[in-house]
C-alpha cells in the first residue's frame, strides 16, 4: 500500500484468493492493481502449481513473483475441521473469494454456497473453472490449451497447410482471468449501488472455456448465416486486406494493416504503387481479400528490397499502420513505453526488485497503484492476518503444529 491507494477505484475492497495456477489468481491480481487487498491463500507447505512453472531462476519462481504481485500470504488448510471454522471466521471480513477448484469440491468440505453466505452475506464469490457449474463437463479438468482448443482459437492459428497452434503462453488463462477481474467489479457495483443493508453477494459462474469463445465475435454468424466456417491463415486476415506479416531485407520483421479506403492509399503511396489504386483487384476491400495472395506479394516484395530502417521510414512518412514484431527486449527498450512508463519495478526478496508491467488501465488525474512487491512467501503474513482475528500467539503455534496454518 502507498499513498496513492486511497485513490485507486477498488480501494477498501478485500479479496481472498484462494486459486491456484494463474487464471483466478490472475483475476485478483487485476483488482490489486486498481487498489483492491488482496489475500493469498495457500496450503500449509505451498505446493500452487506456478511456483513450479517457468521462468524459475535460482530456485526462484518468476511467474510466481509476478502474477501474484501485491498480495500478502497467508497459509491455510480448510479441509481440516479447525481450518474450516477458521476460514469462515476470516471470510466474514472479506468482499470477494476467487476459488477455482473443480465443481463441488468447496461443497465437499463443508464450504458451500449458503455456509458462505451465512458466515458473510454480502460476500461475492466468484467461481473460475475450466467448463463452467454446470454441464456434463462441469468436473473435467482444464487448463489454458484445452479453453484454447475447445473455444476454437486454437482452430485458427497457424498456416494453412499445417496443423494447428498454440502460442507459447497460456493465453487461455489470462483471458478468463480478465473475464474475472472484469465480473468481480460488475458484482462489486451492482451489490454497492444498494443501502448497506440490502446489500447480498452474488455467485458468479466463469467458464474459461466461454470466456476464450467470447472474443470471437462474428464465428457462429458467419457459420449459422454464411455457411463458412473460418480456417487458419498463417498471419494473414480473411476479413480485412492488407493484413499480415513481412520480411524486410535485414531479417526484420513487421506487421502491416490496410483497413479502409484511406490506408491503403497510404500503402500505395509507400510503396510507390499508386497504380494500385486504379486497379480492379484492389478497388475495394472485397476485391483485394479476392486477390489476398497477389496483394501480398506485392507488399512483401517492396519490404525485402530494403532494410528496416528505410522502410520504417517510408512508412512513417505516409502515416502507415504497422509495427515490428517485437520481443520483450524490443519492448522494454521502446521510447514510447519508457514514457509511459510501461513496465515497473516490484520490491522483491531476493533479487531487490523484479521488473513487470505496469497496472493497466490508467485513471487520468491520479498517480497510479503500485503494488508493494512480489508473490509472497507461503504463510508470509500469517501473524498479521491472523492476529487481526483475534488469535494469539498460543494458538498459532498450535494450529502451526497441527499443519493447520
Amino acid at each position: 500500500m502507498n499513498a496513492t491507494t486511497a485513490q485507486a477505484p477498488l480501494h477498501g475492497v478485500r479479496i481472498l484468493d484462494m486459486a491456484t495456477v494463474l487464471a483466478a489468481p490472475f483475476s485478483a491480481t487485476l483488482c490489486g492493481d486498481m487498489g483492491a487487498e488482496v489475500v493469498k491463500l495457500e496450503l500449509p507447505g505451498g505446493g500452487d502449481p506456478l511456483r513450479g512453472l517457468t521462468p524459475v531462476h535460482e530456485g526462484h519462481p518468476l511467474f510466481w513473483k509476478t502474477a501474484n504481485r501485491g498480495k500478502k500470504g497467508i497459509s491455510l488448510d480448510v479441509r481440516k475441521p479447525e481450518g474450516r471454522a477458521l476460514f469462515l471466521k476470516l471470510i466474514a471480513g472479506f468482499d470477494v473469494l476467487v476459488e477455482n477448484f473443480r465443481t463441488g469440491t468447496l461443497d465437499g468440505w463443508g464450504l458451500d454456497i449458503a455456509t458462505l453466505h451465512e458466515a458473510n452475506p454480502r460476500l461475492i464469490v466468484l467461481r473460475l473453472t475450466g467448463f463452467g457449474q454446470t454441464g456434463p463437463y462441469a468436473r473435467r479438468p482444464g487448463f489454458a490449451r484445452i479453453f484454447e482448443a475447445m473455444s476454437g482459437f486454437t482452430h485458427l492459428t497457424g498456416e494453412a497447410s499445417g496443423p494447428p497452434q498454440h502460442m507459447n503462453y497460456p493465453l487461455g488463462d489470462v483471458v478468463a482471468g480478465l473475464f474475472g477481474a472484469f465480473a468481480i467489479a460488475t458484482a462489486l457495483a451492482e451489490r454497492n449501488a444498494l443501502p448497506h443493508d440490502r446489500q447480498k453477494g452474488v455467485e458468479i459462474d466463469l467458464s474459461a472455456t466461454e470466456a476464450m469463445s467470447r472474443l470471437l465475435d462474428p464465428l457462429a454468424a458467419e457459420h449459422r448465416i454464411g455457411g463458412v466456417v473460418r480456417e487458419r491463415t498463417g498471419s494473414r486476415a480473411t476479413y480485412t486486406a492488407p493484413s499480415n506479416v513481412f520480411r524486410s531485407a535485414d531479417g526484420v520483421w513487421i506487421t502491416l494493416v490496410g483497413t479502409g479506403a484511406p490506408i491503403f492509399a497510404r500503402i500505395c503511396r509507400a510503396i510507390g504503387r499508386e497504380d494500385l489504386l486504379t486497379d480492379p483487384r484492389f478497388s475495394d476491400n472485397a476485391a483485394r481479400l479476392a486477390h489476398l495472395e497477389a496483394l501480398d506479394r506485392i507488399i512483401a516484395d517492396w519490404c525485402v528490397s530494403m532494410p528496416f530502417a528505410e522502410l520504417a521510414q517510408r512508412l512513417d512518412r505516409e502515416e502507415v499502420p504497422y509495427s515490428k514484431v517485437y520481443s520483450i527486449v524490443d519492448l522494454q527498450a521502446d521510447p514510447h513505453m519508457q514514457a509511459r512508463g510501461a513496465f515497473i519495478d516490484l520490491p522483491d526478496e531476493q533479487f531487490g526488485n523484479v521488473p513487470a508491467p505496469a497496472p493497466v488501465p490508467r485513471f487520468v488525474g491520479r498517480e497510479g497503484v503500485r503494488p508493494a512487491g512480489t508473490g509472497p512467501r507461503t504463510g508470509q503474513h500469517n501473524e498479521e492476518v491472523y492476529r487481526a482475528l483475534g488469535l494469539d500467539e498460543a494458538q498459532l503455534s498450535t494450529l502451526a503444529q497441527a499443519r493447520v496454518i
